[in-house]
């Protein structure tokens, strides 16, 4: 019943040295390569891609009506830098 509403994915033409890559990450994380890859979609999915992040950044520059030119912010970063 613990899977009863788990789906599963096949991923398939994985060329070898990804797939040894991906192994010996999960190994040296102390995981199977199931575990691994499990935890990684988990986390893939939770990010924002770029659209929704591109959506996120107007609807805040909106909502705080704040304007900063290209050139303050490469002022700013300069002066950091100093």
């Amino acid at each position: 019943m613990h899977n009863a509403c788990m789906t599963t994915i096949t991923i398939r033409d994985v060329p070898p040295e990804a797939r040894d890559a991906l192994a010996a990450r999960a190994r040296s994380s102390g995981r199977s390569l199931q575990e691994f890859l499990r935890a990684e979609l988990i986390d893939l999915s939770r990010r924002p891609d770029m659209g929704e992040l591109a959506d996120r950044i107007r609807s805040r520059k909106e909502s705080t009506r704040t304007s900063v030119t290209p050139e303050q912010i490469l002022r700013e970063v300069t002066a950091d830098r100093r």
